[in-house]
């Protein structure tokens, strides 16, 4: 008996670390920001500039925002006791829920403990068996896992390559009107969804919105966009990526509240119906404990604080072209990233490693991504800026991380 999990793990982890992809935890002794206190291995904690963080406009160690948190514990408690659908629902998630439909503007929005959650709870919720999802092939774990549980037939198409996704659509429709054939049914009744990231986490390049909703509307199938990373970052005041193209929105988006809002949670934003549908039927909301009433009140706070201050949105903005641009300058072949994502491709996992090893040691923080989170020989050095970031600081790292790269 004592030897049947080495028979589940041993080989598995074996593997890993032959090819460079174990994995394991920094601790961080400090709050997230743009400057951080890391414990080495050595047990020996040192400064270093996180270029390695979703807190893209770096709000959670804002004291005005910490102390509304803290008003909010003391107020509501430190948790919920249950799911929303019992004695979980409490006022400030309805309260927050209203601030996320009017910030997307949209009608209403449902959140969940997790974007995870709302990724694998919309999906599966709204597709079934006998349904099509059209997906991109770089979208998030948290999609992919969705599609598997709805059961619904997915078709894959290259990455933001919009001649593919109709070829797929029109793949599909034939499938369905030949299958319909054979069981008596009509092609009216084809049920169809795309769905893709808003910003890609690895590459951060953005999904083509105008494009895709002029498919999803003469195909007749609904567009659903994942605003992870989009939310705080894209547009003039943060609102996303149909801000970002001055367009009309997806018929389903989902965002999270753990990046550039700095708290905790997931959401969806969208028509009325949408929302009462989903509070009925996806089990990712019904069947969980409700997040703390003080995230909750947090993620208000923090929503309410971009609002009210668009100048941090453009001050990442300003960050991540002048990061980009002292990049080249260093003799590096990087593309101006249109989100907060600059992807600084390496190829060799072990060689990756190394350059973010060097950099560490240097007082920057930027971990190697390596596969299975991208393909195989594409690791990369993923920087990710916040708001708050220095031009200093950014040209030091450039400098940097172009002496790593080619010693």
């Amino acid at each position: 008996m004592n030897n049947l999990i080495e028979k589940f793990t041993d080989a598995a982890l074996a593997q890993m670390r032959e090819s460079h992809t174990y994995r394991t935890m920094r601790l961080m002794e400090s709050p997230e920001a743009a400057h951080i206190m890391l414990r080495g291995e050595n047990g020996i904690s040192s400064e270093q500039i996180l270029l390695a963080s979703n807190s893209y406009l770096d709000l959670a160690d804002v004291p005005e925002l910490k102390q509304a948190m803290a008003d909010a514990v003391l107020k509501w408690g430190t948790g919920s006791g249950g799911a929303r659908l019992t004695t979980g629902n409490k006022t400030p998630h309805m309260e927050l829920e209203k601030e996320i439909a009017r910030f997307k503007g949209e009608e209403a929005a449902i959140t969940f403990n997790t974007g995870y959650m709302a990724n694998v709870g919309t999906i599966s919720a709204l597709c079934g068996k006998g349904d099509y999802i059209f997906s991109d092939e770089l979208n998030h774990a948290s999609i992919i896992d969705g599609i598997r549980l709805s059961r619904a037939k997915c078709f894959v198409y290259k990455h933001n390559d919009m001649a593919d996704l109709e070829r797929v659509i029109l793949e599909a429709k034939a499938a369905y009107e030949q299958a319909a054939i054979s069981q008596g049914k009509t092609a009216a009744e084809f049920r169809g969804m795309i769905v893709t990231d808003a910003v890609f986490s690895m590459d951060g390049d953005l999904a083509n919105l105008p494009e895709l909703l002029r498919i999803a509307k003469a195909h007749e199938v609904l567009l659903m966009i994942d605003e992870a990373h989009a939310t705080g970052v894209l547009g003039k005041t943060g609102r996303g990526l149909a801000e970002h193209y001055d367009c009309e929105h997806a018929d389903v988006t989902v965002g999270t509240l753990s990046k550039a809002v700095a708290t905790e949670g997931g959401f969806v934003a969208g028509k009325q119906k949408l929302i009462d549908f989903l509070r009925n039927k996806s089990r990712s909301f019904i069947f969980t404990t409700a997040m703390a009433p003080a995230v909750a009140a947090a993620a208000l706070n923090n929503l309410k604080f971009i609002e009210a201050n668009p100048e941090r949105v453009q001050q990442l903005r300003g960050n991540v072209d002048f990061f980009c641009e002292s990049l080249r300058r260093e003799g590096l072949n990087v593309a101006t990233s249109p989100s907060a994502i600059v992807p600084i491709v390496i190829g060799d996992e072990a060689k990756a490693m190394r350059i973010s090893a060097t950099l560490q040691e240097h007082g920057i923080l930027i971990p190697a991504i390596r596969y299975p989170t991208v393909a195989k020989g594409s690791a990369r050095l993923r920087a990710s800026l916040m708001a708050t970031h220095t031009y200093e600081e950014l040209r030091l790292a450039a400098k940097n991380i172009a002496e790593a790269i080619k010693f």
